[in-house]
């Protein structure tokens, strides 16, 4: 028994020290290594990470990108993303990474990969720092320079001395290198271009095209409606189709009606006549007669055999389609003229929509057009601007738009109100363009401001054209290629009124 236990005890501390000794030499863990640690601000770089083990050697093996992100998370501005872009590497263990850090600071970049050899995804994430590039000025040499102390709130007097201002506020002190030696231009610190969220985009040459939205209602193709009209005196013997709503074909038989009109029974006559006494010619004109008051050739065919006049013939379709209204009753008297059906082919119908009158100059006939209705918003149909009306509502400022929808199956009805949305190109071809919130409108000028090296930014005046989704044309004031702001654009239009002001107080001398 004390054999046993001894054997026991010897077996624990034996599987205690493997445990310690597989612990001692378990392969340390994989983690990602900066080796461009500074690169310059709002320029196109490369950044290099490589793969290392736990004691900070390289690690050459295949890596598969899964996932990459740069933001500003350092410095609590993680909604601050820049673009990424992977660039195949020849050293193994290495990644290159292709980006352009628009704001000086910290940005954080974050891997996840997958390695050969490693059970899961190495991730993990490198902070880099972008700095201003200052090619406008020489490196700075000793402590900031102060020109003159500015009021806390903005008012007009300047100080060369510190001061309070009248609610006991300290006056704020203007740096030389916070003022731009560049005329036209504005200089924001770092610190500035941060907390406002700049973040700037590329004017560019793009496709404008715009959705037009406007509500309409659904309408009946004028061009298949149809009206059976009596042409003669009678009265309705028997109806075919008895109900509003049926659906006929052309040539259907519609009711028999009785022929009171002596007119018709004059012509009859006449057929028979002609027919009977071998006048060919004669007879085909009472038939061509008889059947443009209605009389159908299988009758007359009839007629000319038995050489029996008809009383009773049957009316039929004039055209396909829904009987939209049956003023035909049975029994009831008619005269010539009266309207016993109407009929309209719903296989096709229109949708009429009300444009604004701002939206008329894009669209032209046979733009696109996607409608959808209230009864099912998650379905839509496909049409065409067959018709655009010489006519603007003086009440509304719209005119009506026809669009063409095909309707096969008889889902829309006449009446249904309808949400329309037509494919418009504001401009032709390709045009320069930049995002809407690029721009500031004071109601009398448009400006946006273009980012320079070294911190500096540039209020341009800008002639803009057509917009569409969310993209202005700009017809003067930008070249392609520079880089505008697109956020924060306020709070730097705020600065450079300051700066205007300051450097207009300060050119007439700080105030005693």
């Amino acid at each position: 028994m004390r054999e046993s236990f001894k054997a026991a005890i010897a077996a624990a501390v034996v599987a205690i020290f493997a445990i310690v000794i597989f612990a001692a030499f378990k392969p340390a863990g994989l983690s990602w290594q900066l080796l461009t640690a500074n690169v310059p601000a709002n320029t196109t770089t490369k950044i290099r990470v490589r793969l290392v083990d736990g004691a900070g050697n390289p690690v050459a093996r295949s890596i598969t990108i899964l996932s990459s992100r740069i933001d500003m998370g350092p410095d609590n501005m993680p909604t601050m993303t820049a673009p990424v872009r992977i660039v195949v590497s020849k050293e193994p263990g290495v990644v290159v990474i292709e980006t352009d850090l628009y704001a000086p600071g910290r940005w954080a970049l974050s891997l996840s990969a997958k390695v050969d050899g490693a059970s899961k995804p190495v991730s993990g994430s490198v902070v880099i720092t972008a700095r201003e590039k200052r090619a406008d000025a020489s490196p700075a040499v000793g402590p900031r320079r102060i020109l003159y102390y500015r009021n806390a709130m903005g008012l007009s007097d300047t100080s060369p001395v510190p001061k309070k201002d009248a609610m006991g506020m300290d006056y704020i002190p203007v740096y030389s290198d916070q003022v731009s030696s560049t005329p036209g231009t504005i200089r924001l610190t770092t610190e500035k271009i941060q907390r406002a969220g700049v973040r700037t985009e590329t004017v560019k040459r793009m496709k404008l095209v715009g959705a037009v939205r406007a509500t309409g209602t659904v309408a009946a193709d004028e061009s298949k409606q149809a009206v059976l009209t009596a042409r003669f005196d009678g009265f309705v013997e028997k109806l075919f189709v008895s109900t509003t709503g049926s659906r006929v074909r052309a040539g259907q038989p519609m009711m028999q009606v009785w022929i009171q009109s002596t007119e018709i029974l004059i012509k009859e006559a006449d057929l028979i006549g002609s027919a009977q006494s071998n006048a060919p010619a004669h007879a085909d004109t009472a038939a061509n007669l008889l059947r443009q008051y209605g009389v159908t050739s299988s009758a007359i065919s009839e007629m000319r055999r038995s050489g029996v006049p008809r009383r009773s013939i049957t009316i039929t379709a004039p055209i396909g389609g829904t009987v939209m209204e049956k003023p035909a009753v049975m029994g009831m008297h008619f005269a010539a003229g009266d309207t016993l059906f109407k009929t309209t082919d719903l296989s096709t119908v229109w949708v009429l929509a009300q444009v604004s009158e701002r939206d008329l100059a894009g669209l032209h006939v046979g733009q696109a057009a996607k409608i959808t209705f209230r009864d099912d918003p998650n379905s839509s149909f496909a049409g065409q601007v067959s018709f655009i009306y010489p006519e603007i509502n003086a009440e509304t400022r719209t005119a009506q738009v026809r669009i063409a929808v095909a309707n096969p199956d008889g889902l829309l009805r006449i009446g249904q109100y309808a949400d329309v949305s037509i494919e418009a190109s504001v401009s032709d071809g390709t045009a320069l363009a930049i995002p809407e919130s690029a721009v500031i409108d004071d109601g009398t000028r448009q400006i946006a401001f273009v980012s320079l090296p070294g911190g500096l930014f540039q209020p341009r005046n800008l002639v803009l054209g057509a917009r569409a989704n969310g993209y202005a044309e700009v017809r003067s004031g930008l070249s392609e290629g520079e880089r505008i702001v697109t956020s924060g654009n306020f709070l730097v239009d705020a600065e450079s009124n300051l700066q205007t002001a300051l450097q207009t107080f300060a050119s007439a001398g700080p105030s005693k």
